[in-house]
Protein backbone atom coordinates (compact mmCIF):
# COMPACT_ATOMS: atom_id res chain seq x y z
CA UNK A 1 0.00 0.00 0.00
CA UNK A 2 1.21 3.56 -1.19
CA UNK A 3 2.08 6.27 1.42
CA UNK A 4 -1.49 8.01 -0.29
CA UNK A 5 -3.10 4.97 0.45
CA UNK A 6 -2.56 5.26 4.01
CA UNK A 7 -2.72 8.74 4.47
CA UNK A 8 -6.31 8.93 2.74
CA UNK A 9 -8.37 7.70 6.10
CA UNK A 10 -6.89 10.15 7.86
CA UNK A 11 -7.62 13.00 5.15
CA UNK A 12 -10.97 11.87 4.53
CA UNK A 13 -11.54 12.15 8.20
CA UNK A 14 -10.15 15.86 8.72
CA UNK A 15 -12.22 16.91 5.57
CA UNK A 16 -15.38 15.69 7.88
CA UNK A 17 -13.95 16.98 10.71
CA UNK A 18 -13.58 20.41 8.50
CA UNK A 19 -17.21 20.55 8.43
CA UNK A 20 -17.82 21.74 11.57
CA UNK A 21 -18.42 25.45 12.17
CA UNK A 22 -15.12 25.05 14.19
CA UNK A 23 -12.71 22.78 12.23
CA UNK A 24 -9.61 21.43 12.27
CA UNK A 25 -6.69 22.65 9.63
CA UNK A 26 -4.69 19.78 8.05
CA UNK A 27 -1.22 19.44 9.19
CA UNK A 28 1.24 16.99 9.62
CA UNK A 29 0.32 16.66 13.51
CA UNK A 30 -2.87 16.39 12.89
CA UNK A 31 -2.72 13.19 11.16
CA UNK A 32 -0.17 12.01 14.09
CA UNK A 33 -3.15 13.03 16.33
CA UNK A 34 -6.09 11.24 14.97
CA UNK A 35 -3.69 8.04 14.04
CA UNK A 36 -3.49 8.60 18.36
CA UNK A 37 -7.45 7.96 18.68
CA UNK A 38 -8.54 6.30 15.73
CA UNK A 39 -7.50 2.81 13.74
CA UNK A 40 -7.56 3.21 9.95
CA UNK A 41 -10.83 1.67 9.77
CA UNK A 42 -12.32 4.04 12.30
CA UNK A 43 -11.46 7.33 10.66
CA UNK A 44 -12.69 6.08 7.35
CA UNK A 45 -15.98 5.08 8.89
CA UNK A 46 -16.51 8.44 11.24
CA UNK A 47 -15.90 10.05 8.08
CA UNK A 48 -19.07 8.95 6.52
CA UNK A 49 -20.88 10.69 9.60
CA UNK A 50 -23.45 13.37 9.83
CA UNK A 51 -23.17 16.33 11.65
CA UNK A 52 -26.28 15.87 13.60
CA UNK A 53 -27.41 13.14 15.68
CA UNK A 54 -27.64 9.90 14.18
CA UNK A 55 -28.95 6.64 15.21
CA UNK A 56 -27.22 2.96 14.69
CA UNK A 57 -29.28 1.71 11.94
CA UNK A 58 -28.35 5.28 9.87
CA UNK A 59 -24.91 4.46 10.82
CA UNK A 60 -25.17 1.25 9.18
CA UNK A 61 -26.48 2.52 6.18
CA UNK A 62 -23.79 4.88 5.84
CA UNK A 63 -21.16 2.63 6.70
CA UNK A 64 -22.86 -0.77 4.55
CA UNK A 65 -22.66 -2.85 7.56
CA UNK A 66 -25.39 -4.85 9.52
CA UNK A 67 -26.78 -2.76 12.73
CA UNK A 68 -25.46 -4.96 15.01
CA UNK A 69 -21.94 -4.67 13.77
CA UNK A 70 -22.39 -0.84 13.88
CA UNK A 71 -23.38 -0.64 17.65
CA UNK A 72 -20.52 -2.47 18.26
CA UNK A 73 -18.24 0.20 16.35
CA UNK A 74 -20.19 3.07 17.76
CA UNK A 75 -20.26 1.77 21.67
CA UNK A 76 -16.43 1.41 21.10
CA UNK A 77 -16.19 4.93 20.27
CA UNK A 78 -18.35 5.97 22.35
CA UNK A 79 -16.12 4.13 25.28
CA UNK A 80 -13.33 5.78 24.49
CA UNK A 81 -15.24 9.18 24.26
CA UNK A 82 -15.26 9.70 20.57
CA UNK A 83 -18.79 9.64 19.95
CA UNK A 84 -21.28 10.93 22.59
CA UNK A 85 -23.76 8.97 23.04
CA UNK A 86 -27.59 10.45 23.82
CA UNK A 87 -29.64 7.31 25.56
CA UNK A 88 -33.20 8.29 25.25
CA UNK A 89 -36.56 6.76 25.49
CA UNK A 90 -36.89 5.58 21.98
CA UNK A 91 -33.22 4.74 21.40
CA UNK A 92 -29.95 6.05 21.31
CA UNK A 93 -28.35 8.31 19.31
CA UNK A 94 -24.79 9.17 18.55
CA UNK A 95 -23.31 12.67 17.93
CA UNK A 96 -19.68 13.11 16.72
CA UNK A 97 -18.20 16.18 18.90
CA UNK A 98 -15.66 18.95 17.19
CA UNK A 99 -12.04 18.46 18.11
CA UNK A 100 -12.77 21.37 20.33
CA UNK A 101 -14.14 22.02 22.69
CA UNK A 102 -14.92 18.03 22.13
CA UNK A 103 -12.74 14.95 21.76
CA UNK A 104 -9.75 16.54 22.06
CA UNK A 105 -10.24 17.36 25.64
CA UNK A 106 -12.10 14.13 26.41
CA UNK A 107 -9.01 12.37 25.72
CA UNK A 108 -7.54 13.29 28.82
CA UNK A 109 -9.86 13.89 30.98
CA UNK A 110 -9.49 10.94 32.92
CA UNK A 111 -6.18 8.91 33.17
CA UNK A 112 -5.94 6.04 30.43
CA UNK A 113 -3.86 2.84 29.65
CA UNK A 114 -5.61 2.80 26.09
CA UNK A 115 -3.48 5.51 24.93
CA UNK A 116 0.17 7.27 25.60
CA UNK A 117 -1.26 9.99 27.16
CA UNK A 118 2.52 11.90 27.24
CA UNK A 119 3.11 11.69 23.26
CA UNK A 120 -1.00 12.81 22.53
CA UNK A 121 0.10 15.67 25.34
CA UNK A 122 3.23 16.90 23.13
CA UNK A 123 1.66 16.70 19.74
CA UNK A 124 -1.47 18.88 21.16
CA UNK A 125 0.80 21.42 22.33
CA UNK A 126 2.45 21.20 19.02
CA UNK A 127 -0.66 21.91 17.62
CA UNK A 128 -2.49 24.23 19.44
CA UNK A 129 0.45 25.99 20.85
CA UNK A 130 3.19 25.84 18.63
CA UNK A 131 1.22 26.65 15.47
CA UNK A 132 -1.42 28.56 15.45
CA UNK A 133 -3.79 27.76 12.79
CA UNK A 134 -5.96 26.01 14.79
CA UNK A 135 -6.57 27.95 17.99
CA UNK A 136 -6.28 31.03 15.75
CA UNK A 137 -9.49 29.72 13.62
CA UNK A 138 -11.39 28.28 16.68
CA UNK A 139 -11.08 31.28 18.80
CA UNK A 140 -11.06 34.05 16.39
CA UNK A 141 -13.08 33.72 12.66
CA UNK A 142 -16.78 35.59 12.79
CA UNK A 143 -18.37 37.55 15.28
CA UNK A 144 -19.63 34.76 17.31
CA UNK A 145 -17.29 31.95 19.54
CA UNK A 146 -17.71 28.87 20.45
CA UNK A 147 -17.24 30.20 24.70
CA UNK A 148 -18.05 32.59 26.64
CA UNK A 149 -16.68 33.97 30.31
CA UNK A 150 -18.92 33.67 33.44
CA UNK A 151 -18.87 36.33 35.51
CA UNK A 152 -16.94 35.62 39.43
CA UNK A 153 -20.01 35.96 41.52
CA UNK A 154 -18.33 37.23 44.99
CA UNK A 155 -16.77 39.95 42.86
CA UNK A 156 -20.70 41.07 42.43
CA UNK A 157 -22.39 43.92 44.74
CA UNK A 158 -25.16 43.39 45.96
CA UNK A 159 -27.22 45.92 44.30
CA UNK A 160 -25.62 44.47 40.90
CA UNK A 161 -26.32 41.09 41.99
CA UNK A 162 -29.91 41.11 41.54
CA UNK A 163 -29.86 41.93 37.92
CA UNK A 164 -27.58 39.33 36.95
CA UNK A 165 -30.00 37.10 34.51
CA UNK A 166 -29.70 33.09 35.32
CA UNK A 167 -27.49 32.07 32.18
CA UNK A 168 -24.91 34.46 32.87
CA UNK A 169 -24.54 32.57 36.68
CA UNK A 170 -22.15 29.45 36.52
CA UNK A 171 -24.16 28.94 39.70
CA UNK A 172 -27.15 28.46 37.66
CA UNK A 173 -25.77 25.97 35.44
CA UNK A 174 -24.82 23.61 38.45
CA UNK A 175 -28.16 23.55 40.00
CA UNK A 176 -30.16 22.85 37.10
CA UNK A 177 -28.19 20.73 34.92
CA UNK A 178 -28.81 17.25 35.09
CA UNK A 179 -26.63 15.24 35.25
CA UNK A 180 -23.32 16.75 36.29
CA UNK A 181 -19.83 15.13 35.69
CA UNK A 182 -16.19 16.39 37.03
CA UNK A 183 -13.35 15.16 35.10
CA UNK A 184 -9.99 15.50 34.91
CA UNK A 185 -8.72 19.47 33.34
CA UNK A 186 -7.48 19.11 30.05
CA UNK A 187 -5.43 21.68 30.05
CA UNK A 188 -3.58 21.23 33.06
CA UNK A 189 -3.11 17.39 32.64
CA UNK A 190 -1.51 18.32 29.02
CA UNK A 191 0.95 20.72 30.86
CA UNK A 192 1.52 18.28 33.27
CA UNK A 193 3.06 15.61 30.71
CA UNK A 194 5.03 18.92 29.55
CA UNK A 195 6.10 19.37 33.35
CA UNK A 196 4.62 23.24 32.98
CA UNK A 197 2.06 22.37 35.05
CA UNK A 198 0.49 25.21 37.42
CA UNK A 199 -0.61 24.13 41.31
CA UNK A 200 -4.16 25.22 40.69
CA UNK A 201 -6.79 22.12 41.33
CA UNK A 202 -6.66 19.58 38.62
CA UNK A 203 -10.01 17.34 39.39
CA UNK A 204 -12.01 20.38 38.47
CA UNK A 205 -13.65 20.33 34.74
CA UNK A 206 -17.77 20.57 34.84
CA UNK A 207 -19.59 18.54 32.31
CA UNK A 208 -23.12 19.16 31.77
CA UNK A 209 -26.13 17.73 30.55
CA UNK A 210 -26.21 15.32 27.86
CA UNK A 211 -22.03 15.83 27.20
CA UNK A 212 -21.92 14.51 31.11
CA UNK A 213 -24.35 11.52 30.73
CA UNK A 214 -22.08 10.23 28.38
CA UNK A 215 -18.80 10.80 30.11
CA UNK A 216 -20.18 10.01 33.30
CA UNK A 217 -21.74 6.39 31.72
CA UNK A 218 -18.08 5.57 30.39
CA UNK A 219 -15.99 6.38 33.02
CA UNK A 220 -14.52 9.55 31.59
CA UNK A 221 -16.47 12.05 34.62
CA UNK A 222 -17.26 10.94 37.91
CA UNK A 223 -21.69 12.35 39.29
CA UNK A 224 -21.86 15.09 41.27
CA UNK A 225 -24.79 16.69 42.91
CA UNK A 226 -25.07 20.27 42.92
CA UNK A 227 -24.25 20.76 46.65
CA UNK A 228 -20.63 19.09 45.62
CA UNK A 229 -20.78 21.38 42.34
CA UNK A 230 -21.19 24.69 44.16
CA UNK A 231 -18.35 23.57 46.54
CA UNK A 232 -16.24 22.90 43.88
CA UNK A 233 -17.18 26.62 41.87
CA UNK A 234 -16.08 28.35 45.73
CA UNK A 235 -12.94 26.09 44.95
CA UNK A 236 -12.13 27.32 41.71
CA UNK A 237 -13.33 30.80 42.67
CA UNK A 238 -10.94 30.58 46.05
CA UNK A 239 -8.29 29.48 43.17
CA UNK A 240 -8.42 32.45 41.27
CA UNK A 241 -9.57 30.27 38.31
CA UNK A 242 -11.85 31.60 35.92
CA UNK A 243 -15.22 30.39 34.60
CA UNK A 244 -15.67 29.56 30.55
CA UNK A 245 -18.12 27.86 29.20
CA UNK A 246 -20.48 27.24 26.05
CA UNK A 247 -21.90 30.04 24.68
CA UNK A 248 -25.30 29.46 24.78
CA UNK A 249 -28.09 30.44 27.58
CA UNK A 250 -29.51 27.23 27.58
CA UNK A 251 -28.44 23.25 28.08
CA UNK A 252 -24.60 24.43 28.21
CA UNK A 253 -22.82 21.24 28.38
CA UNK A 254 -19.26 22.61 29.95
CA UNK A 255 -17.75 24.88 31.96
CA UNK A 256 -14.12 24.99 32.27
CA UNK A 257 -12.34 26.97 35.50
CA UNK A 258 -9.81 28.60 33.67
CA UNK A 259 -6.08 29.55 34.77
CA UNK A 260 -3.93 31.82 32.52
CA UNK A 261 -1.13 29.85 32.56
CA UNK A 262 -2.16 26.30 31.12
CA UNK A 263 -5.58 26.71 29.76
CA UNK A 264 -6.39 27.08 25.86
CA UNK A 265 -9.04 29.53 25.97
CA UNK A 266 -6.96 32.16 28.35
CA UNK A 267 -4.13 31.82 26.00
CA UNK A 268 -6.01 32.34 22.91
CA UNK A 269 -7.44 35.64 24.98
CA UNK A 270 -3.77 36.81 25.46
CA UNK A 271 -2.21 35.71 21.81
CA UNK A 272 -5.16 37.17 19.62
CA UNK A 273 -6.50 39.81 22.50
CA UNK A 274 -8.11 42.28 20.29
CA UNK A 275 -9.47 40.19 18.14
CA UNK A 276 -11.89 39.07 20.47
CA UNK A 277 -11.58 35.43 20.80
CA UNK A 278 -13.71 34.79 23.50
CA UNK A 279 -17.00 36.50 24.51
CA UNK A 280 -17.05 38.96 27.65
CA UNK A 281 -19.21 38.97 30.50
CA UNK A 282 -21.58 41.83 30.62
CA UNK A 283 -19.51 43.48 33.13
CA UNK A 284 -16.27 45.84 33.39
CA UNK A 285 -14.28 46.70 36.24
CA UNK A 286 -14.74 50.32 37.01
CA UNK A 287 -11.37 51.88 38.68
CA UNK A 288 -11.55 54.32 41.24
CA UNK A 289 -7.53 56.27 40.88
CA UNK A 290 -8.19 58.41 44.24
CA UNK A 291 -7.49 55.22 46.26
CA UNK A 292 -5.80 53.08 44.02
CA UNK A 293 -2.29 52.64 45.89
CA UNK A 294 -0.05 50.98 42.75
CA UNK A 295 0.60 47.88 44.47
CA UNK A 296 -0.03 45.79 41.48
CA UNK A 297 -1.82 42.65 42.75
CA UNK A 298 -5.23 43.57 39.93
CA UNK A 299 -2.24 43.10 37.25
CA UNK A 300 -0.91 40.09 38.85
CA UNK A 301 -4.31 38.00 39.04
CA UNK A 302 -5.79 39.61 35.56
CA UNK A 303 -5.36 36.46 33.68
CA UNK A 304 -5.52 37.87 30.01
CA UNK A 305 -2.89 40.67 31.09
CA UNK A 306 -5.84 43.51 30.76
CA UNK A 307 -4.56 45.44 33.81
CA UNK A 308 -1.07 47.32 34.00
CA UNK A 309 0.52 50.26 36.41
CA UNK A 310 0.83 53.48 34.79
CA UNK A 311 2.40 56.20 37.22
CA UNK A 312 -0.51 58.23 39.21
CA UNK A 313 1.02 61.64 37.84
CA UNK A 314 1.23 62.77 41.52
CA UNK A 315 3.23 65.91 42.25
CA UNK A 316 3.46 65.24 45.51
CA UNK A 317 4.66 60.86 44.91
CA UNK A 318 6.35 60.84 42.03
CA UNK A 319 6.67 57.43 41.95
CA UNK A 320 3.10 56.67 42.68
CA UNK A 321 1.74 54.43 40.47
CA UNK A 322 -2.39 53.22 39.87
CA UNK A 323 -3.92 50.21 37.89
CA UNK A 324 -5.19 51.07 34.13
CA UNK A 325 -7.56 49.11 32.49
CA UNK A 326 -7.45 48.14 28.93
CA UNK A 327 -10.93 47.34 28.48
CA UNK A 328 -10.97 46.47 24.89
CA UNK A 329 -9.21 42.68 25.62
CA UNK A 330 -11.21 42.90 29.30
CA UNK A 331 -13.39 39.46 30.23
CA UNK A 332 -15.09 41.32 33.03
CA UNK A 333 -14.80 37.98 35.31
CA UNK A 334 -14.18 39.82 38.20
CA UNK A 335 -10.94 38.46 39.74
CA UNK A 336 -9.12 41.95 40.32
CA UNK A 337 -11.81 43.18 42.24
CA UNK A 338 -11.23 40.42 45.11
CA UNK A 339 -7.55 40.88 44.93
CA UNK A 340 -7.55 44.74 45.22
CA UNK A 341 -6.99 45.50 49.22
CA UNK A 342 -8.39 48.81 48.97
CA UNK A 343 -11.41 48.33 47.48
CA UNK A 344 -10.51 50.94 44.57
CA UNK A 345 -12.44 48.23 41.71
CA UNK A 346 -16.01 47.39 41.35
CA UNK A 347 -17.88 46.05 38.65
CA UNK A 348 -20.16 47.77 36.51
CA UNK A 349 -22.43 46.94 33.69
CA UNK A 350 -20.75 47.60 29.92
CA UNK A 351 -22.66 50.03 27.94
CA UNK A 352 -23.13 47.96 25.05
CA UNK A 353 -24.64 44.65 25.91
CA UNK A 354 -23.14 41.08 25.05
CA UNK A 355 -25.47 39.02 23.28
CA UNK A 356 -25.42 35.05 23.84
CA UNK A 357 -27.06 32.79 21.63
CA UNK A 358 -29.85 31.15 22.78
CA UNK A 359 -29.13 27.61 22.06
CA UNK A 360 -26.17 25.31 20.50
CA UNK A 361 -28.16 25.13 18.04
CA UNK A 362 -28.59 28.89 17.26
CA UNK A 363 -24.55 28.91 18.31
CA UNK A 364 -23.90 26.91 15.50
CA UNK A 365 -26.05 28.34 12.79
CA UNK A 366 -24.51 31.82 13.44
CA UNK A 367 -20.77 30.10 13.73
CA UNK A 368 -21.78 28.72 9.85
CA UNK A 369 -22.89 31.72 8.76
CA UNK A 370 -20.27 33.70 9.44
CA UNK A 371 -17.68 31.24 8.77
CA UNK A 372 -19.27 30.07 5.44
CA UNK A 373 -20.07 26.56 6.09
CA UNK A 374 -24.19 26.71 6.68
CA UNK A 375 -24.63 24.31 3.84
CA UNK A 376 -22.58 21.56 5.84
CA UNK A 377 -25.24 21.79 8.24
CA UNK A 378 -28.74 21.39 6.86
CA UNK A 379 -27.43 19.15 3.27
CA UNK A 380 -25.36 16.64 5.65
CA UNK A 381 -25.90 14.00 3.03
CA UNK A 382 -23.53 11.73 5.01
CA UNK A 383 -26.64 10.03 6.46
CA UNK A 384 -30.01 10.64 5.57
CA UNK A 385 -31.37 13.21 7.95
CA UNK A 386 -35.36 13.16 8.97
CA UNK A 387 -36.96 16.53 8.06
CA UNK A 388 -37.43 17.14 11.80
CA UNK A 389 -33.76 18.38 11.99
CA UNK A 390 -34.10 20.31 8.73
CA UNK A 391 -36.21 21.97 10.10
CA UNK A 392 -34.81 22.50 13.77
CA UNK A 393 -31.83 24.24 11.58
CA UNK A 394 -34.42 26.34 8.91
CA UNK A 395 -35.96 27.23 12.51
CA UNK A 396 -33.10 28.84 13.72
CA UNK A 397 -32.24 30.65 10.44
CA UNK A 398 -35.91 32.29 10.79
CA UNK A 399 -34.77 33.52 14.41
CA UNK A 400 -31.89 35.56 13.03
CA UNK A 401 -31.90 39.09 12.59
CA UNK A 402 -32.55 40.07 8.69
CA UNK A 403 -28.53 40.38 7.73
CA UNK A 404 -27.92 36.84 8.88
CA UNK A 405 -31.36 35.57 7.33
CA UNK A 406 -29.71 37.39 4.20
CA UNK A 407 -26.33 35.71 4.40
CA UNK A 408 -27.65 32.13 5.48
CA UNK A 409 -29.81 32.77 1.65
CA UNK A 410 -26.73 33.93 -0.20
CA UNK A 411 -24.71 30.47 1.16
CA UNK A 412 -27.46 28.66 0.52
CA UNK A 413 -28.27 29.64 -3.04
CA UNK A 414 -31.98 27.69 -1.82
CA UNK A 415 -35.21 29.04 -3.08
CA UNK A 416 -37.45 27.06 -0.26
CA UNK A 417 -35.08 29.66 2.28
CA UNK A 418 -35.65 32.44 0.06
CA UNK A 419 -39.10 31.67 0.18
CA UNK A 420 -39.01 31.47 3.99
CA UNK A 421 -37.99 34.40 4.63
CA UNK A 422 -39.99 36.32 2.16
CA UNK A 423 -42.79 35.26 4.27
CA UNK A 424 -41.78 37.18 7.48
CA UNK A 425 -40.90 40.22 4.72
CA UNK A 426 -37.09 40.60 4.18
Amino acid sequence: MNNHSLRQPYNQLTDRLNRFPQGAPDSDLLEKILKLLFSDREAALVALLPIKPFTADQASQAWSVSELEANKILDSLASRAILVDIVQKNGTRYVLPPPMAGFFEFSLMRLRKDLDQKVLSELFHQYLNVEEDFIRELFTQGDTQLGRTFVHEPALPDQQSLHVLDYERASKVIETADPMGISLCYCRHKMQHLDKACAAPLDICMTFNTSAASLIRHGHARRVDAVEGRELLHQAYDNNLVQFGENNQTGVNFICNCCGCCCEALLAAKRFAHLHPIHTTNYIPALKAESCKGCGKCVDICPVEALSLISANDPHKAKRRKARLDDEICLGCGLCVRSCPTKSIRLTRREEQVITPVSSAHRAVLMAIERGKLQHLIFDNRVLFSHRALAAVLGAILKLPPLKQIMANKQLQSRYVEKLLARKGY
